[in-house]
């Protein structure tokens, strides 16, 4: 790459990690045509392209969590674009993603004064997530942690939060979030917007199975503990011993009835059959142990076979 062409990329990265994607192609326009066929300019004047109307058009919005939200859902639609290309040019990629999320960084904190405490969380677990995104994980931590004080119990935020911690290399509570995460409500874990290698190997990994869509979600948590990612376990009180049961039991109901079954069923059943194992031997209760693999032998034998080798 030329000197020429590699200022103007530079000038170009500057101008999207402001967000302002207008003056990054402009900046681009003389190296375009000095670099016509250079696939580092052309990659990053596709990205600038991709979001130019869109982000014109916030300013059309006048709620900040519409604007916010927007910019969350486009940016997964940006990562469907970008899966059809054939290849990503890394630096043009990072520089649009700290525009991205630094826009909607903006308009999240403007809500932050937010009184409903569901709303603030909710509030606070897209703030960190912007955070996360810039790298700024100090920050995402804390407003993650709010979140989660404040309205307990969500799948998204331990899952962002799990991120958070394998990024900084904290594996052990990374995986402790994680696996409580996919356990809570797999569908709303947001693969989209998960980094660490920790996580992505494991969503990769199960995606090369054949998963896709919501079923991916509740496949990952089964192949997390088969492949030994979702290893850190916590003790369950003895009522969440009894929600447990209580929800394998319907679950076992609705797999009996063909019109209630559904492919979503089986890992999530499996996930759960997992869970109560993992008390069963805090207990020693071998006897139920034994019945738990027989379901799930009949269930998935692959599923079985890779669990009791």
């Amino acid at each position: 790459m030329d000197i020429q062409t590699e200022k103007g990329l530079k000038e170009a990265f500057s101008f999207l990690e402001a967000g302002n994607f207008a003056q990054a192609r402009s900046s681009l326009q003389l190296t375009f045509e000095h670099s016509l066929d250079n696939y580092e300019v052309v990659f990053t004047a596709n990205c600038c392209n991709r979001w130019i109307e869109f982000v014109d058009g916030l300013s059309s919005m006048e709620d900040f969590s519409e604007r916010g939200e927007s910019l969350l859902a486009e940016w997964k639609n940006f990562l469907g674009y970008l899966k059809a290309q054939d290849e990503i040019y890394q630096p043009a990629y990072y520089a649009t993603c700290r525009g991205i999320f630094s826009l909607a960084l903006q308009n999240f904190t403007r809500l932050l004064d937010e009184k409903d405490p569901v709303q603030k969380a909710d509030v606070l677990r897209k703030t960190g997530l912007c955070y996360k995104k810039l790298g700024e994980f100090e920050n995402a931590k804390l407003c993650l942690s709010q979140a989660n004080t404040l309205h307990g119990g969500q799948a998204a935020v331990l899952a962002d939060l799990a991120d958070c911690f394998a990024l900084c290399g904290e594996d052990k509570a990374a995986k402790v979030l994680f696996r409580e995460a996919f356990f809570i409500d797999s569908k709303r874990v947001e693969l989209e917007f998960l980094d660490s290698e920790l996580i992505r190997c494991l969503i990769e990994k199960t995606q090369k199975l054949g998963f896709a869509g919501e079923v991916l979600n509740a496949w990952i948590p089964v192949y997390g503990v088969l492949w030994g990612v979702f290893t850190i376990k916590r003790a369950m009180r003895s009522q969440e011993v009894g929600k447990l049961k209580q929800e394998i039991y319907a679950m076992e109901n609705e797999q009996k009835d063909p019109s209630r079954a559904s492919e979503l069923l089986v890992p999530r059943l499996i996930y759960k059959y997992f869970w109560l194992i993992d008390y069963c031997q805090t207990t020693n209760d071998r006897q139920l142990i034994n019945e738990i693999l027989l379901k799930i032998k009949i269930l998935d034998t692959n599923v079985y076979n890779l669990y009791v080798k």
